[in-house]
């Protein structure tokens, strides 16, 4: 007996199983205690399965009806709206044609109206440009976004323009042509260099430049501020900036920039003294160490020279030697031997000289040396930019030439300053040397004197 149960124990797991999706209303069933409970189990699951599917149906049923007309609806909405778009296809059509009689019947009443309006609106709009650009605008700003709102609304054909907008844009061109040729004063926000922002007042010279504070100013057209040039060209240009924001009245000098500021930025581009020294690089700055070298020995020995052709022309008129000069320690060596005879006496005396020569030709030898070395030190740099510019081509092709411009520059500049320290060391030296030999011309003809008076003696 325990054996079947355990079977139909098995049996009634497996069918529950496959059952399940009718089975999961009903309640857990009692595990089964034989064949006869799990045959009357099967029988009421069978009978609920079918008593629901009774109930769904006839919900079905009852909502039929609703579906029907819901779908009636919607087939009935979707008839009226493609009638409706038929219509209003029907009035676009009917409206297109109207409009284009419309608007033939506005070009022959506009007659050549129309062609005013036409100029009108190009007109606004090169004034706008211009407007845009110039420097006018600093002190009347606004202008040509007026003109560029006036020529959108002369682009459409539904607005004409009025006698007030002409006079505008009459009044706009008269106002240009008037003020660029007066020198006025006004106030503004500029923007300095550094990025500060103030209220500074403001020359316009006509419609060319802007100055203040004596620097140059320029209008930037993307956003109509003002602000100082980043660099500002040479010193005398400055000058004349400060010369006419001082003046009241009269006639003043001024470095006026006829084309807008197109000139005034390539010079402020040029590079300066400082720049072009440095664009030599480290043999431009050998070279004018050397120059400057050479100018302090050369400055010391002019001022040498100076000093002691003074003395030795004061000595000339005197009688007595005297021992602060070379010409008088060159005539004490006459009182110093008394004795001695015309040769002894003739050898002393150019010993005495020659003792005097270096003293007197002292560093003139280098300054030779630095007028030569100068310009050879020119040829290096030459020679060291040109293999600089050669490897950048070899690198990058000949395509951009602000590649090779670095290399040309260190070969110009340090052979113009080879030769700006050689030709004044060369002159200078010429100069030194020229004065150091007639002083010992001087002391060379004094003891010529000398043996010959003491040769006379002897006689």
């Amino acid at each position: 007996m325990n054996l079947i149960q355990r079977i139909a124990k098995w049996f009634s797991v497996t069918v529950l199983a496959c059952a399940s999706v009718t089975a999961l209303a009903a309640p857990v069933p009692q595990d089964p205690i034989n064949l006869d409970e799990l045959l009357q189990q099967l029988q009421q699951g069978k009978f609920s399965q079918s008593e629901s599917n009774k109930e769904r149906e006839q919900r079905f049923r009852e909502k039929e009806q609703e579906q029907k007309a819901m779908l009636a609806d919607a087939i009935a909405e979707r008839n009226r709206l493609e009638q409706r778009a038929e219509n209003l296809e029907t009035q676009f059509e009917q409206n297109e044609v109207d409009l284009g009689n419309l608007s033939d019947t506005l070009t022959q009443r506009m007659g050549s109206l129309k062609e005013l309006f036409g100029v009108l609106q190009q007109v606004a709009n090169d004034a706008s440009s211009n407007f845009n650009n110039s420097v006018i605008s600093a002190q009347y700003p606004g202008r040509a976004e007026q003109l560029d709102e006036l020529a959108e609304r002369m682009g459409s054909s539904s607005k004409l323009a009025s006698i007030e907008d002409i006079e505008s844009v009459w009044f706009a061109l008269q106002q240009e042509m008037t003020e660029s040729g007066k020198v006025a004063e006004f106030t503004t926000e500029v923007t300095a260099a550094n990025g500060d922002k103030a209220e500074q007042d403001v020359v316009r010279v006509g419609a060319f430049n802007l100055v203040s504070n004596g620097k140059y100013l320029e209008r930037m057209s993307s956003t109509g501020s003002v602000a100082e040039l980043v660099r500002q060209p040479s010193g005398r240009y400055l000058n004349t900036a400060e010369d006419i924001q001082q003046t009241d009245s009269g006639i003043v000098t001024f470095g006026l920039d006829p084309t807008g500021g197109s000139i005034l930025g390539l010079l402020v581009q040029a590079p300066s003294l400082g720049e072009r020294i440095d664009q030599g690089g480290t043999v431009g700055y050998i070279i004018l160490a050397l120059g400057a070298i050479g100018l302090l020995f050369a400055l010391e020995r002019f001022v040498s020279l100076m000093l002691l052709g003074n003395k030795v022309k004061r000595q000339l008129k005197k009688d007595k030697p005297s021992n602060d000069n070379p010409l008088g320690r060159v005539m004490l060596i006459k009182d110093k031997y008394p004795q001695a005879d015309t040769e002894t006496l003739e050898l002393k005396l150019s010993e005495g000289i020659l003792r005097e020569v270096p003293k007197i030709t002292r560093n003139l030898t280098f300054i030779k040396i630095i007028s030569v070395v100068a310009p050879l030190m020119g040829l290096l740099g030459t020679v060291t930019g040109m293999i600089n510019t050669f490897q950048a081509i070899t690198l990058f092709g000949t395509g951009d030439p602000k590649l090779m411009a670095g290399g040309i520059s260190q070969a110009l500049v340090t052979t113009v300053l080879g030769l700006v320290v050689a030709i004044p060391m060369t002159l200078l030296f010429a100069t030194l040397h020229t004065r150091s030999k007639n002083l010992i011309h001087i002391l060379q003809e004094q003891a010529s004197g000398i043996i010959a008076e003491r040769s006379e003696r002897g006689e």
